[in-house]
């Protein structure tokens, strides 16, 4: 499937780190850095996002993934002397300490969209460099990722979540099913059934 010309969602953040060819650490934007600073909407849990890629000074398509983590950098955890300077004079005389909190969200590679705007599932071929940018998915965008070429519900990255061993991946597919039914209401059978199974898995799966 085809993704449609696209002028790029909400600008959330840039790619800092890998901790694998799929798991990236996104920086996310902070007020000094964007014009328009994201909302946490903007890197909630389940969220789909497209990493833009460059190769050779050119477009190189684009990563979709998916937020499945976030994590607080903040200096003064386990400070417990006083504060000299307000956070307003900090920003005057050591911006620096202030550039040292931020947020940071983990992502999965879910697939990809290449230069002609093609949609894969599976695992991306490229991968991302620092400070490549990342954006949110339009409703439309994230509609088009899980076509198919006949305009099917596709979800062939399921297998990949699984393999991720980690406690959050199944949270993470009910999220994500749960929004799919609102996109694909002639699937809601099949979802609720996909929804039942991962219920059922996230009961079970911890005790055995």
């Amino acid at each position: 499937m085809t993704m449609p010309t696209t002028n790029f969602g909400t600008a959330v953040g840039k790619i800092v780190k890998s901790n694998t060819h799929v798991d990236y650490v996104c920086q996310v934007y902070s007020a000094n850095e964007v014009t328009v600073c994201p909302k946490p909407g903007d890197y909630r849990f389940g969220g789909f996002v497209s990493i833009r890629l460059e190769g050779d000074g050119e477009p190189g398509g684009q990563l979709i993934g998916v937020i499945y983590n976030t994590l607080l950098m903040n200096p003064d955890f386990g400070n417990l002397g006083p504060r000299l300077s307000p956070n307003q004079d900090l920003e005057v005389f050591t911006p620096d300490y202030l550039a040292e909190t931020a947020t940071l969200v983990g992502i999965i590679a879910v697939g990809w969209i290449d230069t002609t705007g093609t949609c894969h599932q599976g695992v991306p071929v490229l991968a991302a460099t620092v400070n490549n940018p990342v954006h949110c998915l339009t409703e439309d965008e994230l509609r088009h990722f899980h076509q198919d070429g006949a305009g099917r519900l596709c979800m062939r990255y399921v297998s990949l979540l699984m393999s991720q061993n980690n406690a959050l991946v199944l949270p993470l597919l009910l999220n994500i099913v749960d929004r799919l039914m609102l996109l694909f209401p002639e699937q809601h059978g099949q979802l609720t059934l996909m929804r039942n199974n991962l219920a059922w898995k996230s009961v079970v799966q911890p005790v055995g």
